[in-house]
């Protein structure tokens, strides 16, 4: 019997190819599962730390989502740039390894399973490599065309390591998004273009229509929606993703519980359920799973609810 191998070869079938079969599932939040395994996210590239330091809790923490019916993992390069591996001593070359290695890491998790598992490599926006908060507010002060030039450095090394679609997640602004799509251009993967929303606005106060509308004729988009938002918010955005662009929609909405910043804690019920996912689904969500507060408890509902 010949051995196992080491990584899954990416799938036969093209991830624009595979939504129009079905709906996929999506993971859940990546580091929720990573402090469940008891890892410690304190510290300003958060999960994008353990790439250097403990690359086999990643792997784990993928395959808790497998074992709950993922068809798609996010990979742990949310917060992962060269500047702030830089700001952490870490070298270009070796930056570069680490930006790579988060796509073999996905990979080598989906090794033995028996159905196709695709992998999005994730490019997480400008405010991610601050780490103060502010991609939830997007408007850094910086043009398109300087944060083109921040983005654009670690898309090339990201799809270097051939990952099946890049993430362009959590995109608190229309300047941002434009700033993604023209950094994307000429790498030879596809995208999807998902934006952190609040009620009918982007995070930055724009309306949703317009920023869906950037990417309605870009061959390269293959699925538009939204990320790391109430799940009351994701309800009405899948439906106008789906009306403005055409495409199918990816939506992975947070659990729902308010955060009170006077406790420092999450309050309140959660509100993601598997009572959502039909109508996701019957808007043209094609992508679906969850973000932060997400776990693999949640994402197993999910995959019951889509089978």
């Amino acid at each position: 019997m010949s051995a196992a191998p080491e990584t899954a070869p990416p799938p036969a079938l093209p991830l624009a190819e595979a939504l129009r079969q079905g709906p996929l599932v999506l993971d859940g939040g990546l580091s929720n599962q990573l402090e469940a395994q008891g890892c410690d996210l304190g510290d300003a590239l958060w999960s994008a730390r353990l790439l250097a330091d403990d690359p086999r809790q990643i792997e784990r923490a993928h395959r808790a989502y497998l074992r709950a019916g993922a068809r798609v993992l996010i990979t742990a390069g949310y917060q992962a740039s060269y500047q702030g591996f830089a700001q952490r001593g870490i070298g270009r070359a070796e930056a570069a390894a680490l930006l790579r290695s988060s796509v073999r890491l996905a990979r080598r998790a989906a090794a033995g399973q028996e159905r196709p598992i695709w992998v999005a490599a994730s490019v997480g926006p400008y405010g991610a490599m601050l780490a103060d908060g502010s991609e939830y507010r997007g408007r850094y002060g910086l043009s398109v065309a300087e944060l083109e030039r921040f983005h654009r450095p670690r898309i090339e090394t990201l799809a270097e390591a051939e990952p099946d679609v890049l993430a362009l997640e959590t995109v608190p602004d229309i300047d941002e998004a434009e700033a993604q799509l023209r950094a994307v251009r000429g790498c030879g993967v596809p995208v999807w273009l998902s934006y952190s929303v609040a009620g009918d606005t982007t995070r930055a106060g724009q309306p949703l229509a317009e920023a869906f509308a950037l990417a309605a004729a870009d061959d390269q988009v293959i699925a538009v929606g939204v990320n790391c938002c109430a799940p009351r918010d994701a309800d009405q955005a899948v439906r106008w993703a789906a009306e403005i662009t055409g495409k199918p929609v990816v939506v992975y909405p947070n659990s729902g519980e308010r955060w009170d910043e006077a406790a420092r804690g999450w309050r309140g019920p959660a509100t993601f359920g598997p009572q959502r996912v039909a109508g996701w689904r019957a808007a043209g969500a094609r992508l679906i799973g969850g973000c932060c507060r997400v776990g693999p408890d949640r994402i197993a509902e999910v995959a019951q609810a889509l089978s």
